[in-house]
């Protein structure tokens, strides 16, 4: 896990010296270990590495012996040990142990094609001084972040938007990004709250040459035919699958644990832990003293039926004053306020390891959600016509909606956003998915949009942010493609939310924890809006500050707060995410 920057001018114009070091500097904690920087006139590659492979020879950039190409990467290629069994005894035989390394010699031998043989969690920049290429390639679901910007015959990439910033860029706001924002609570890749600063789409690469720079998909998730099994038959291979994908996941040369919620899919990860480890899992939890959202006791349980070695800590469920330390670390205003408490498991976790292996992803492969129970309730979107259940679908995953945001809006900036802008989204999204089922589209949705712009973020973002590396066994490709061409009623039956999925799984963890009353990983805030809170409210939300962005109708604003404070309605949403809007904002002085 590291972190990597780096530019390609194809004019041949380099960065200053001062630049390119604070480009790396800027995001010193993704890779406090060691940083590495391979510089040519127009041309740089940098990375700033965690060790946690190889750590005596792992130091990046890789570079070929005859000095032609070059590699950083950020992540971990899973099945590097097969891939460099398979080059054993050949030209391209790796020297170190490193899964850099691997991508090196397999880019010799394949070219960029060799993309397709990783496993793993991976954003790459690769030059290739032969055809005089930049490839920048991002894993599947996008796992790692990769942004880049491009103007003026430019192209500057980062793991974080903040490595960009520190190339000197413009920050100028993006207001179709932001009405992405207002839309879904997060900001729709793959743009970003920056003008001209994007996201490298999962499972694709960029190519930049003298000629200018293309996008191409290496891997595409809507190619997968769905398939009919017997339940048995399903169960079992979602079982291998998982089995695996927990066993070369636990390849590391650092401590390394797990994070515990007590929930099914953490609780499924540390119950293979334990059968393929010598020693107990280290597991770490984070509860609160309100016992009304407090998960622990079935973390405890969890702990206890496969006898981990547990960390507890409970603490105050305010956690906001960690609100803008997060923001900066994503660079991005998130309404999902759970990145505080993950912030903080993983501070708890980077006391004692360096790895840690999560339940990320589950949720969006097997309908996990309740947002998709109630949705999908009693065939309630099998008569809707298509026209129908894109719109009633858009709706459901809607924060504000177009009525809303016509209200909330400013005349000012109603006039920078264009008219279909959250349909361009996800419509083109059901295009592709026709022939999944409507239960398989939504999930699409989620995978293609939700994970890689909101829920891996957190992970990620907020893991790195104290040098800690997150693997998510459930995000194995085989496991996503497994999920993608199972029918959706095998994912939600009869109000059963991951139906095959807890089948699968219940001899292994228990009916107790398989079948428990999910409990998001959240914080409470309603209440808190009215009364604790209401100073740091009217701030965020109507001072003269904030108003003079010019971007919002204040009397709109006012009375969603006031709707809110008098009990006329919940709007905790709402208010949550023009909060950390401005809490942005401010962070970055944009």
């Amino acid at each position: 896990m590291c972190g990597i920057f780096g530019y390609f001018d194809l004019q041949g114009r380099s960065l200053t010296g001062s630049a390119l070091q604070n480009m790396g500097d800027v995001i010193n904690y993704r890779g406090p270990d060691g940083q590495g920087i391979f510089v040519e006139p127009g041309l740089a590659l940098g990375n700033q590495r965690l060790a946690i492979l190889d750590i005596e020879h792992g130091q990046q950039p890789f570079i070929s012996d005859d000095k032609q190409i070059v590699v950083v990467q950020n992540g971990e290629i899973f099945n590097h040990v097969e891939l460099a069994d398979e080059l054993k005894n050949t030209e391209f035989e790796c020297k170190t142990h490193c899964d850099t390394e691997v991508l090196l010699r397999l880019y010799q031998k394949h070219g960029i094609d060799f993309v397709s043989k990783l496993n793993g969690m991976f954003a790459i920049a690769i030059w290739d001084n032969n055809d005089k290429a930049l490839y920048l390639i991002r894993d599947r679901v996008g796992e790692k972040p990769l942004h880049f910007h491009y103007v003026d015959d430019r192209l500057i990439f980062g793991s974080e938007i903040k490595s960009i910033l520190a190339a000197g860029i413009d920050k100028q706001l993006d207001h179709n990004a932001l009405d992405s924002f207002l839309s879904f609570n997060y900001v729709v890749p793959p743009s970003t709250l920056f003008k001209d600063v994007k996201h490298v789409m999962p499972g694709t690469y960029i190519k930049a040459t003298a000629q200018g720079i293309e996008d191409v998909r290496w891997w595409d998730l809507a190619s997968i035919a769905l398939q009919e099994k017997p339940e048995r038959q399903w169960i079992n291979e979602f079982n291998d699958i998982l089995d695996d994908a927990v066993r070369i996941r636990l390849r590391a040369d650092v401590p390394f644990g797990a994070f515990l919620s007590g929930g099914v899919d953490s609780s499924c990860v540390v119950g293979l832990m334990s059968k393929h480890m010598n020693q107990s899992v280290k597991t770490f939890t984070i509860g609160f003293h309100d016992e009304k959202f407090d998960e622990s006791p079935f973390a405890e349980l969890a702990a206890t039926r496969f006898s981990t070695e547990h960390v507890l800590e409970k603490v105050e469920a305010n956690l906001l004053d960690l609100w803008p330390k997060a923001t900066y670390h994503c660079d991005q205003p998130h309404g999902d306020v759970s990145f505080l408490p993950t912030y903080r498991v993983a501070e708890l976790a980077s006391s004692k390891v360096k790895m840690v292996l999560t339940g990320d992803g589950a949720d969006e492969l097997f309908a996990g959600y309740d947002k998709y129970k109630s949705f999908f309730a009693d065939d309630y979107a099998s008569g809707m016509s298509e026209t129908e259940f894109r719109g009633n679908y858009l709706d459901n995953i809607s924060l504000f909606k177009s009525d809303a945001k016509s209200a909330l809006y400013s005349e000012g900036f109603k006039q920078q956003v264009a008219e279909d802008n959250t349909a361009s989204y996800i419509f083109p999204l059901f295009d592709k998915s026709q022939h999944m089922g409507r239960v398989n589209q939504a999930l699409y949705i989620d995978t293609m949009l939700l994970l890689p712009g909101n829920n891996l973020v957190k992970p990620d973002r907020m893991g790195m942010a104290v040098s800690i590396e997150n693997r998510a066994p459930f995000l194995d490709f085989r496991m996503v493609e497994l999920a993608f061409s199972m029918p959706g009623k095998l994912k939600l039956q009869q109000g059963e939310t991951k139906y095959i999925y807890k089948k699968a799984v219940a001899d292994l963890i228990g009916s107790d924890l398989t079948y428990r009353k999910k409990q998001m990983f959240t914080v409470p805030i309603s209440e808190w809006l009215k009364h604790d809170l209401k100073e740091m409210v009217l701030d965020l939300l109507l001072s003269e500050k904030t108003m003079a962005r010019e971007l919002f109708n204040e009397e709109y604003v006012s009375t969603l707060y006031a709707d809110h404070c008098n009990g006329s309605a919940n709007n905790t949403r709402e208010i949550r995410a023009l909060m950390a809007l401005e809490i942005w904002f401010r962070e970055f002085d944009v």
